[in-house]
Parts: C-alpha cells; sequence; structure tokens
C-alpha cells in the first residue's frame, strides 16, 4: 500500500478496537457499540498494559481478527502500549490505525519520543495513522462512528478536521440541533503520521465531500499543506480558522520587514495563496459551516436583503460596507415586478423592505421576483417578530419555495422563544438560520471570498515585456563573504541588488569629511548623506539622515553632525563613514519592498508603505515566492498604497510593470539564496515614474536546507531545461510549463486535428477554456512533470506560435504513481518530438522516486501505442482502449 492510500481507514469493512486493561475500558466500550450501531464487523482486544502486547480476544464479531486482516485498528490503551500495539500492527499487515490515546508530545519530552518511535514503527511498515490524543473519524454515509463520539450526525456533503476535540465535540453539538450533514468528520489529534495535508488530499478525491473545514492549531509539513491546499481549492472550498494569532513572530526582527511579517500574518498569505479562506472566530467557523453544507456557493458579491423592518435591513446594510461591498442594485425589471404587489410605502430599493405587515404570501412573492433577476447571486430574508407578521407560516412558505431549487437563499430569523419552531422547520428544509443579520452577511461573504478566490487561481498572468537576466554567481561570492548573524555592508547589499536587476541609486562611502566633499563634488548636487554602521539599523532615529546638501560646506557640516549625533544615539556601534547619494526632491512615492525567512513557510515576500511612516501606517501586504506579474500585481493590491501608485492629484502614475518587475526579481533572489535572513529596501523611492531603492539593508544567517527546499511553494525547475535537434535539423528547447505559457497552448490547439485532438482528450474539442488553461500552465512543480517542446527558430508571437509539443506527467499525492500524457502538433509528429518529451519527464519522474507511470491510449492511437511500446511500457488491454503502464526498476506497481 502506498503512503498515501487512506481507503482503509476512511472505507474499512472490518474494524479492531484495542482497548486497555484486563477489561477494556469505558473508551473501548463505548467505541466497539458506535461500530456494532453502524453495522460494522468488529472485534474487541483487551490489552494488558503490564505486558504492553496483545494476549485476548473477545468474541464480538470475528475471532482473531488481526490474523484475519483487519482494515482499521482503533487503539485507546495508555500511550506507553501503543508502540508494541502499533509494531503488532504492521507484523499483521492492518491496513491503518486511529490512536485515541492522549500523553504524546503535549505532556512534554517523553511523550514526543514515544511519538517518534510510532511515526518510525509506522513509517516503515506503510501503516497510516490518525491521532494520537483524537476522538476519531466519522463517516455518516457509511455508518462509520470509529470515535467515543455518542451521536451520529446526519448525512452530508461537509467534511470537518480539526485538531481540537472540545472544538470537534460543539460542532457535533450545533450539527445535530442545526441538521448539519457531514461527509466526513475527522479528530486528526497530534498528526504523528496523517496530516492536514494528507487529509485535504484524500477529501479533493472523494466525491462525496463538497466542500472542507478546517480548525488548526499548527502545521507540520507546511509544504506537503501548501501543495494539497493549492490543488483541491480550485474544485472545493476550504475554509480554515487557525487559532494562535500572535505577534510573538516579530519580536526578534531586526528589520522593519521582520518586525512587519510576524508569524499569524505570514499564515494569511499562504492560506491567500492556496486559495484557502480564513475565518477569524468559532462562531464565523460555525456559520460557514451551516452555509457551505446547506446552500450552493454565490457566484458574486451581489446581494439582495428581503426583510419586514427597516433597521435590520439597515444592520445587514452596513455589514455589508465593512468588508467593501454593498447592496446589489435593483434592476428595473425588478423594481416593476415588486412594485405590482407591494404596498406603495416600500423601500423602493435594496434593502427591500415589505414593511412590517408583511404576509407569508408577501413574502414568498417578493423572494420569486429575486429569484427571477439576472442580477442577483443570493438572498438573505430578514424577519423581525411583529405583531402582523407570524414567523411560523413565513418559515413554511420558503421551505416549500426552496424545495428541489438551488440557490443561495440564507435566513435571519431574529428574536427568541416566538421564532423557535419556524427555525427549527428553515434547518430541516435545507436553509441557514442566523440569528442577527451581522453574522448571516459574513457568512454569505466568505463564500464570496472563495469565489473570488477560485476566479483568481484561474488568471492568466501576463509575460514580462522583456527576459529577466541574473547573475548568481555574483550574489553568490558577495553572500559567501558576509559576516554570518550580521548585516552586510551598505555596498555589498547595493552590488548583491544589482546583480538581480534591481534598480539601485548610486552610493558611494565616505569615512572622512575630506573625502566626503570630493565625493559631493564629483557626484555633483543636490545630496543625500547618511550614517554608515552595521550596529544601527535605523538611520533617522540616530539622527544620521541629512537631505538636499548643496555645496561642501553643508557636506563638511553634515558629515560631522551626522558622526556626532550617532556616537550619541549609540556610543558602542561602529562607525563606517558616511554614504553619499543623488538627491530625489520630492518623489512622488517612498514604498517598502522586503523580505523575510520565516521558520515555517520559508522566504516572505513584503510590500507597503515605506519611509519614515512605515511602522506606523503598518501599509503592508505579504506574499510567498515564486511570484509571477500577476501574483506581484495582487501583492501590491492589497495595500492602500496601490491606489496612490495609480497617479494622485498632480502626481505621475507609478510604472506598475516596473515595480511587478522588482517583485519577481526580488522573488528569484530569496528563491536561490535561503541565507539571505531579512532584506529591507526602504525607502524605494518613484520619482516620474521609475522606482530605485535608495537604502537596502541585508541580513545574512546560516541555513542548513538547500536552495528550493526551503520554499512552501515548488519553484519552476530551471535545471530540467534542455536542448535538442530534431530529426529534420530544427534546434528545440525543452522546458518546464510557466504559468504565462497560456497563449503558446491556445495557439498549438488552433493547428491540431480533430483527430489528434479525440486521441489527446477522447472526445471532440472546440477550445480550450479557460479553467482548462489554467489547468495546463499552473503547474505544482512538487506533484506534476510538464514539459514543453519550442521551436527555437520561430517566433512565440507568431501567428502559429512556436510550440511543438507538451508531455506531462500528473503524480498522485503520494508521489510514487502518476498518469502521463502528451500531445504534438500534426505538423511535428514522427519527428522524435513525442519521444523526446516523455521520455525526459519519466527520467525526472524515477528521479523523483516514481515507482508506476501509467497512461490510457486509445485503441486507434496507433502511434502512441508505439511510441509506448519502444519506451518499454507494458500495454494491457481493456474495453476500447490500453493502459500502458511503465515499472520502474522492475518494481511492481503498489497496491
Amino acid at each position: 500500500m502506498g503512503q498515501y492510500n487512506l481507503n482503509r481507514i476512511f472505507k474499512p469493512r472490518h474494524v479492531a478496537v484495542v482497548g486497555a486493561g484486563e477489561k477494556t475500558g469505558t473508551i473501548g466500550n463505548a467505541l466497539m457499540r458506535n461500530l456494532i450501531d453502524g453495522g460494522f464487523p468488529g472485534t474487541l482486544l483487551p490489552v494488558n498494559p503490564k505486558y504492553k502486547t496483545i494476549h485476548g480476544h473477545a468474541s464480538v464479531g470475528s475471532v482473531s481478527a488481526l490474523e484475519t486482516g483487519v482494515d482499521l485498528a482503533i487503539i485507546a490503551t495508555p500511550i506507553h502500549s501503543v508502540v508494541d500495539i502499533v509494531r503488532e500492527c504492521v507484523e499483521k499487515k492492518v491496513g491503518g490505525a486511529i490512536v485515541i490515546s492522549a500523553g504524546g508530545k503535549e505532556v512534554g519530552e517523553q511523550g514526543r519520543e514515544i511519538e517518534e518511535r510510532i511515526r518510525e514503527i509506522a513509517y516503515a511498515g506503510g501503516l497510516r495513522i490518525v491521532g494520537p490524543n483524537c476522538l476519531g473519524i466519522i463517516r455518516p454515509g457509511v455508518n462509520l462512528n470509529a470515535s467515543f463520539a455518542s451521536e451520529m450526525p446526519v448525512t452530508g456533503n461537509l467534511a470537518f478536521v480539526s485538531q481540537s476535540g472540545a472544538i470537534c465535540t460543539s460542532i457535533l453539538d450545533l450539527a445535530l440541533k442545526e441538521r448539519i450533514g457531514f461527509s466526513h468528520f475527522v479528530s486528526i489529534g497530534s498528526m504523528v503520521d496523517v496530516d492536514f495535508g494528507d487529509i485535504i488530499d484524500y477529501l479533493g478525491n472523494d466525491s462525496s465531500a463538497k466542500s472542507i473545514l478546517l480548525y488548526i492549531e499548527s502545521l507540520t509539513n507546511f509544504r506537503k499543506f501548501m501543495s494539497a491546499a493549492r490543488s483541491v481549492s480550485r474544485v472545493k472550498p476550504i475554509i480554515v480558522l487557525k487559532s494562535g494569532r500572535s505577534p510573538d513572530g516579530a519580536k526578534a526582527a531586526a528589520s522593519h520587514t521582520g518586525a512587519m511579517a510576524g508569524e499569524d500574518a505570514v499564515y494569511d498569505a499562504a492560506f491567500k495563496r492556496a486559495g484557502v479562506v480564513r475565518v477569524d472566530t468559532i462562531e464565523e467557523l460555525f456559520d460557514c459551516a451551516e452555509l457551505m453544507a446547506k446552500q450552493p456557493r454565490p457566484s458574486g458579491p451581489r446581494l439582495a436583503i428581503l426583510t419586514n423592518g427597516g433597521g435590520p435591513g439597515v444592520m445587514a446594510a452596513d455589514t455589508l460596507a465593512r468588508y467593501g461591498q454593498k447592496p446589489a442594485p435593483l434592476d428595473p425589471e425588478t423594481m416593476q415586478a415588486l412594485d405590482a404587489f407591494l404596498p406603495p410605502f416600500w423601500s423602493r430599493g435594496n434593502p427591500i423592505d415589505i414593511l412590517g405587515d408583511a404576509s407569508a404570501e408577501r413574502f414568498c412573492s417578493a423572494l420569486e421576483v429575486c429569484f427571477n433577476s439576472k442580477n442577483l447571486d443570493g438572498v438573505l430574508v430578514i424577519l423581525a417578530p411583529q405583531a402582523l407578521t407570524d414567523p411560523l407560516p413565513v418559515a413554511e412558505s420558503l421551505a416549500a419555495a426552496m424545495k428541489e431549487r438551488r440557490y443561495p437563499v440564507i435566513a435571519c430569523w431574529m428574536g427568541g422563544k416566538s421564532i423557535g419552531k419556524a427555525v427549527e422547520i428553515l434547518n430541516e428544509a435545507g436553509i441557514p438560520t442566523y440569528d442577527t443579520p451581522e453574522r448571516a452577511v459574513r457568512a454569505f461573504l466568505y463564500m464570496v471570498e472563495h469565489a473570488r478566490n477560485v476566479e483568481m487561481l484561474l488568471e492568466i498572468p501576463p509575460k514580462m515585456a522583456r527576459d529577466l537576466v541574473f547573475d548568481p554567481e555574483k550574489a553568490r561570492k558577495l553572500l559567501s563573504g558576509a559576516p554570518a548573524g550580521e548585516f552586510m555592508s551598505e555596498s555589498d547589499s547595493r552590488e548583491l541588488l544589482l546583480a538581480y536587476g534591481l534598480p539601485v541609486i548610486r552610493t558611494e562611502i565616505a569615512k572622512t569629511g575630506t573625502l566626503a566633499s570630493s565625493i559631493g563634488r564629483e557626484m555633483g548636487y543636490p545630496l543625500v548623506m547618511k550614517i554608515h554602521s552595521p550596529d544601527i539599523p535605523h538611520k533617522t532615529d540616530a539622527g544620521g539622515v541629512r537631505l538636499d546638501l548643496r555645496c561642501d560646506a553643508d557636506v563638511c557640516e553634515a558629515y560631522n553632525q551626522i558622526i556626532s549625533s550617532a556616537r550619541k544615539y549609540k556610543p558602542d556601534a561602529r562607525m563606517e563613514g558616511v554614504t553619499i547619494q543623488p538627491y530625489f526632491s520630492n518623489p512622488d512615492f517612498e514604498i517598502l519592498m522586503g523580505g523575510k525567512r520565516d521558520p515555517s513557510f520559508g522566504p516572505v515576500i513584503l510590500f507597503g508603505m515605506g519611509g519614515i511612516f512605515t511602522e506606523v501606517l503598518k501599509d503592508r501586504a505579504l506574499a510567498l515566492p515564486p511570484m509571477n506579474r500577476l501574483l506581484a500585481r495582487r501583492l501590491m493590491q492589497e495595500t492602500k498604497a496601490y491606489s496612490l501608485l495609480q497617479g494622485y492629484r498632480n502626481r505621475p502614475a507609478a510604472d506598475m510593470e516596473r515595480l511587478e518587475e522588482m517583485i519577481v526579481r526580488l522573488s528569484q533572489l530569496l528563491i536561490d539564496f535561503p541565507e539571505i535572513a531579512e532584506l529591507d529596501m526602504n525607502p524605494v523611492l518613484i520619482k516620474d515614474g521609475n522606482p530605485v531603492a535608495v537604502d537596502a539593508r541585508i541580513l545574512v544567517s546560516p541555513i542548513e536546507v538547500p536552495s528550493s527546499l526551503h520554499l512552501v511553494i515548488g519553484p519552476y525547475p530551471e535545471e530540467e531545461e534542455s536542448h535538442m535537434v530534431g530529426v529534420d535539423g530544427r534546434r528545440i528547447f525543452i522546458r518546464p510549463v510557466k504559468p504565462e505559457d497560456a497563449p503558446l497552448f491556445t495557439a498549438l490547439f488552433k493547428v491540431l486535428s480533430p483527430t489528434t485532438i479525440y486521441h489527446r482528450f477522447f472526445g471532440p474539442l472546440k477550445e480550450l477554456n479557460p479553467e482548462m488553461l489554467a489547468r495546463f500552465t499552473q503547474i505544482d512543480y512538487d506533484r506534476e512533470i510538464a514539459l514543453v517542446a519550442l521551436d527555437e527558430d520561430m517566433d512565440e508571437d507568431s501567428e502559429t506560435g512556436s510550440m511543438l509539443g507538451v508531455a506531462r506527467i500528473i503524480g498522485d499525492p503520494d508521489g510514487k504513481t502518476g498518469e502521463f500524457a502528451v500531445l504534438v502538433g500534426d505538423a511535428w509528429q514522427g519527428k522524435g518530438i513525442g519521444s523526446s518529451l516523455l521520455e525526459k519527464c519519466l527520467s525526472i519522474a524515477e528521479k523523483r522516486g516514481f515507482k508506476t507511470v501509467h497512461g490510457i491510449v486509445l485503441n486507434e492511437n496507433r502511434n502512441m501505442l508505439a511510441l509506448g511500446k519502444k519506451l518499454g511500457f507494458e500495454a494491457k488491454r481493456d474495453a476500447g482502449d490500453n493502459r500502458l503502464v511503465i515499472h520502474f526498476g522492475g518494481s511492481n506497481p503498489p497496491c
């Protein structure tokens, strides 16, 4: 069994409960009772903790279960006995285990050592483990309650995963009250093996789970989590409540960037990059759970507010405004339809106030009008108890109106005792209910955020206007000479940035006043002078900056004042003179750009307002490398500074493409050199549109992880680029697919014959839609190998493009198996391009540790069958097609 396969945990045929003591404890009994109630054959296995081994069986279900192939063992014994039980599970080839036992790393070093031994034994034997210190798992759809929770929730399409058992029991209690259904309910515990990345991958491939809700206290394998979340969030909403919002991560920061890139802000950036929606409170988590479980996702933010009271409608509108939205304007057709039956004094706008005497019929008629409008994405129905409005008939009418209708409708029934029965009816009808307009609107907007995330994930980034050239060798020499744990000298920092094409202002160093005057005359006035000291990070605080120096006398006076002020500010600071730069009078804008190495997520890029107001205004946004133009633009758009950079009053707009290029260049620098702990470019001055860094600080500290492995998102694998000459003498460049390649794919598709399209896509296809283009070009380099062949003699912008063919191997999350696909333009078939592409893909797959690669080929696709035979694939004929399989190293495919 592959390390990824969790089917025998979530789809077991036979379950064994391993209890504690000579007589099974109460948890073991509860577990067994829950299994029996669900109809699962199981065995109760008491364990004597004195001997730490399984020694007897109770005849509940089949006897000697471990000898007859248990799929799932549920272990509820003292933690010290779990090591031996796990070892025996491996020996008996048990499929998976849930360890309920507490007392692991949460209690200290001894517990941590026990968990490590459990992990080593399980990994070596291919045994997947959920827990320890967990509640267990529940799958209502198959009546599996492998937990010690006493009640089974109803079947639904929401998957819930939590580290906290207390949160699990709270959600379960809410689910029973609000009739929230689940496909999976998982208490993941301490994650000795199965972690959030594993679960997300599994749920992403399970059709019964339509939405995923996570309660996270900490992550383990950050790169696996990001890979799984980025993949699954494209097709299913993932909502996260991450606890532990703390500023502690920024305490030891030595620069502006470090101080502003605290731990929780980095989680925010990571979730955004992965397309995950983050909520702030348990209440919002509950609210999202109810909405996701009961209603379809809205396609946009256009919300109609239907209410029988003006005040609640205003509260809903205010909440929309707080999040940058407003009630959807009503089109003339909708207004006319509402005028036909509403009293003349209705609000004639949105919120749609149908007045305090609204009957159930009036509510339903207004709702029907909203259903028929093409300019609305959802409806919030608010009912406030009033003398002439009975909540119960309105609820019954609303439930009847929603039968067999898939449309986002949420209800806010305000009040207490008088609305209890009405709320029950709404819950049973699958309509989410909230007690305040604010909660209802927030839940709706979180779903809108998911829709926006998916839309952004499908965007194609534009290409750079020019090729980006870097000098990594020069950068490597500069960094190797930098003192560990200290800031690089200002001159070396400047040279490092120049090596990666970042615009830096001319800077000269003067160690005496005389030399400063000489440099000033040569450079030309006006000038800026700053203290040059590795021990004074914030120069302005030390009185170490003088601006607009216009003559020799100004320079001499400024030199003496700066040195004197700096010595008073920090007497023990190393004084290395001053730096002198040209003075930019009245720059249009000042921004900050930088990077920080986060201990969990690796390098983080920061962009925001610069200059002396950086830490006061805290207008900044974070992002994770690697970056492209689209991601760089999104990063800037998250700040208030972005609107200013578009041009303000008499100030010209900044060159946004140059700023995007700077962010991409900075990203590449942080990718190539893990030893950069912090990097500040503050300020970056923008004058007449052009940005230039006038001050830079770079902190270097050693790190054991090599380049690319320090990232949580796999970067473009430049090492897989190669060149070849085709059989017709054509020079061909083979490289990994880039997100900017969408136009090339479109151009290639236009020259394909219907037969070639049918062989590749197993059916007719007229065009590659945006979703397909995003899927083909936005590659997770950790789990997918995708290569293109480009004609080096053909212009990429020509009508037919320069792409000759493409091949890919899509890896399963376990990294052991994958599926291949090959496509070559008709004009270039039979010239060795397809075989070269697939052969290189297979070579990369083998190098990464793949065991098996397979692909489906139609019987009539003789060229592909011949290519498979040439490359060593084994053909397994199936109805209507062939399955080509290749095993690396003569190994058998994993089960």
